[in-house]
Order: C-alpha cells, then sequence, then structure tokens
C-alpha cells in the first residue's frame, strides 16, 4: 500500500510565496499521473495541478502562471511552489497518485492546511 504525505503547508502573506511537498513510501516512477487538489471550507475539492510520468502538466485556471507543479523521481517526492497565493487559495491540499493498467491504483494524502492572510 502506498502512502502520500504532504508537508510545506502553513500561514502565508498574500504575495509571498509557499512551496508543498507530498512524499511518497514507495517508488513514484510507475504513476501514471499525480496531482494536487484542494478544498476549502464548505466547497468541493477541486484541481489543482496534475503531471504525468512523462512530466507533462496542467492546471486550473484560477492558479495559472503563480503556481507549478513538478515531481523528483529519485526523491519519490512531488511539489508544488505557489507563488503570489491569494486568500482565496485558502484550502486544505492533498497530493493524489494515480496508476492505470494491470494493477490500478488511486492514493491520496492526508492534506496539509494552507493559509493565506491579506
Amino acid at each position: 500500500q502506498v502512502q502520500l504525505v504532504e508537508s510545506g503547508g502553513g500561514l502565508v502573506q498574500a504575495g509571498g510565496s509557499l512551496r508543498l511537498s507530498c512524499a511518497a513510501s514507495g517508488s513514484i516512477f510507475n504513476f501514471n499521473l499525480m496531482g494536487w487538489y484542494r478544498q476549502a471550507p464548505g466547497k468541493q475539492r477541486e484541481l489543482v495541478a496534475i503531471i504525468s510520468n512523462m512530466a507533462s502538466t496542467d492546471y486550473a485556471d484560477s492558479v495559472k502562471g503563480r503556481f507549478t507543479i513538478s515531481k523528483q523521481n529519485a526523491k519519490n517526492t512531488m511539489y508544488l511552489q505557489m507563488n503570489s497565493p491569494k486568500p482565496e487559495d485558502t484550502a486544505v491540499y492533498y497530493c493524489n497518485a494515480k496508476r492505470y493498467g494491470s494493477d490500478p491504483g488511486d492514493y491520496w494524502g492526508q492534506g496539509t492546511q494552507v493559509t493565506v492572510s491579506s
């Protein structure tokens, strides 16, 4: 069973920066897709950014140009660099990893709180 552990959340001022990390208990090389999601109070969980096993990326329109998703296979870690965060980015951020094919899997971390002050 793969475990994902997020870290790096906390309180940040609007316009500052923050980097979230998602460390996997095993190799991330075989995950087809990894991503960051977030859930604000009273709202549904939403996709923030995704990265494929070929390192192609995609972002929610609300974070394009401000957030950057990346990963280091050698460290089994995925990152989310959050630049110029806004108060509306306040949420619990979750990492996710998906594996397709003959041994499918869909794994979630426990979440890390990000609070952006104005």
